[in-house]
């Protein structure tokens, strides 16, 4: 994701979990649902579905140097990327990195987002948000 209406609108409809290292906001595909289809468009071209998008976000209150706001973020993207196709088509997550995630090696970020993204995903298909 790169657009701030997108970050914000996963955000505010999505799922909510969270550690004291990251913090996940999961909003479910649109087309999810045992009777989902692909749309067809105006000339009834049906499209693939949409590949999942994900963004990452770590604020400067939470990490001040911007050398270690960029490590987070990049080791955070490296581990969406691996975790990119089990999402569903369409999901838009925002991960959240906090202050925790400073001095956290990649084995407890990799641990916590795997328990964070299967309890958002869980929240977002049973219509809760915590």
């Amino acid at each position: 994701m790169l657009r701030s209406e997108d970050f914000s609108a996963a955000v505010r409809s999505g799922a909510r979990s969270g550690s004291r290292r990251l913090v996940v906001h999961y909003c479910a595909g649109p087309n999810y649902g045992p009777d989902s289809r692909p749309e067809a468009d105006a000339a009834g071209a049906v499209d693939a579905l949409p590949q999942a998008r994900v963004g990452v976000v770590v604020s400067k209150k939470q990490v001040a140097r911007a050398t270690h706001r960029n490590r987070i973020k990049r080791r955070v993207r490296a581990l969406m990327r691996a975790r990119l196709d089990t999402l569903e088509p369409g999901a838009r997550v925002v991960v959240r990195g906090l202050a925790g995630a400073d001095g956290a090696t990649s084995e407890q970020l990799a641990a916590d987002l795997d328990r964070l993204l299967a309890r958002s995903r869980h929240l977002a298909h049973t219509g809760r948000r915590r």
